[in-house]
C-alpha cells in the first residue's frame, strides 16, 4: 500500500520571515512526498527494515516505531513479520499525523495489532522489544536527551533484540562535508525543488535538526550499551545504523 500524498510545495512561495519547521497539517498532507523528494535511498531504508524485521523479529514481542509520522515503518513492519504474538506501537508527538496515519493504517488489514500514541517517546517505557526503529527523528531531539533514549531502547530490547536508526549526518571534514553536501543538493534539485524552496527549507531546520556525525552515532549506541553496531546503509549524508543486543 502507497501512501497517498499531495506534492509538497510548502516552500514555493517567498516568505518575509520562515518560521521554525514544524510537523503541522500543512506537512502532514506532502509528507510521503516530501521525505521521497529530499532523502536519497529513503525506500531502500523502508525495504531494509523489513528484511532486518524478518530477520530479528522475535514471537510474543513489541516492535517500536519511534517518531512514526504517517506509519510508513509500521506498515512496513507489519508486512514483514513471520511470527507470532507480536504487535507494534508506533509513536509520533504530533497529532496531526497520528490521526493521518491511523487512516493509513487502517486501510491496510491485517490481523497483527498496531497502536498509535502521541506522545513524547523521551517519557516512553519500552518493553519486551525485539525491533525498534527510529526513522529520521533523533535528529529532532535535544541532543542531550538522546543518549537516555537509546540506554531505555537497550534496556527494553530482548536479547538479539534490535534498532535501527536512520540520520541525516555531517562530516568533520569540511571538504567532505561540501563536496557531499553538494551531491545531496543536486538530487533535491533534480527531484523538482527550486533555489528559493532549498532555501527556505534550510533556513526553517536551522536549530531544528542538529545532526551527527558517524563516529558520534557510534559511540552514543556503544554507551547505550549496544556491543555490536555499524552503518547498513548510506546514501550520501544520509546513513541507516545498524544496532544489535548481545545475546
Amino acid at each position: 500500500m502507497k501512501i497517498p500524498s499531495e506534492k509538497d510545495t510548502i516552500y514555493s512561495i517567498a516568505h518575509e520571515a520562515v518560521g521554525a519547521f514544524q510537523f503541522d497539517e500543512s506537512v502532514v498532507a506532502v509528507f510521503p512526498d516530501m521525505i521521497q523528494r529530499s532523502v536519497p535511498g529513503y525506500q531502500t531504508i523502508l525495504t531494509g527494515i523489513g528484511e532486518l524485521t524478518k530477520l530479528h523479529a522475535q514471537p510474543d514481542s513489541n516492535l517500536y516505531d519511534l517518531g512514526c509520522s504517517l506509519g510508513a515503518a509500521s506498515l512496513t513492519m507489519r508486512r514483514a513479520l513471520q511470527v507470532n504474538g507480536c504487535r507494534i506501537i508506533g509513536v509520533d508527538n504530533s497529532e496531526a499525523m497520528i490521526k493521518r496515519a491511523n487512516e493509513y493504517l487502517h486501510a491496510y488489514h491485517s490481523d497483527i495489532p498496531v497502536d498509535l500514541f502521541c506522545a513524547d517517546i523521551n517519557d516512553l517505557e519500552i518493553l519486551d522489544a525485539s525491533v525498534v526503529v527510529i526513522n529520521f527523528t533523533l535528529q529532532f531531539i535535544d541532543p542531550d536527551q538522546r543518549l537516555p533514549l537509546l540506554h531505555r531502547i537497550y534496556q527494553g530490547l530482548k536479547p538479539g533484540g534490535i534498532l535501527i536508526l536512520s540520520e541525516k549526518i555531517h562530516f568533520q571534514d569540511v571538504a567532505l562535508q561540501q563536496s557531499i553536501e553538494h551531491m545531496h543538493l543536486q538530487f533535491k534539485r533534480a527531484n523538482g525543488y527550486s533555489e528559493l524552496e532549498i532555501s527556505q527549507k534550510r533556513s526553517s531546520l536551522d536549530n531544528v535538526l542538529i545532526s551527527d556525525t558517524e563516529n558520534e552515532h557510534l559511540q552514543r549506541l556503544k554507551q547505550a550499551g549496544f556491543a555490536s553496531a555499524g552503518i547498513w546503509f548510506q546514501a550520501y549524508n544520509f546513513a541507516s545504523f545498524l544496532a544489535i543486543k548481545s545475546l
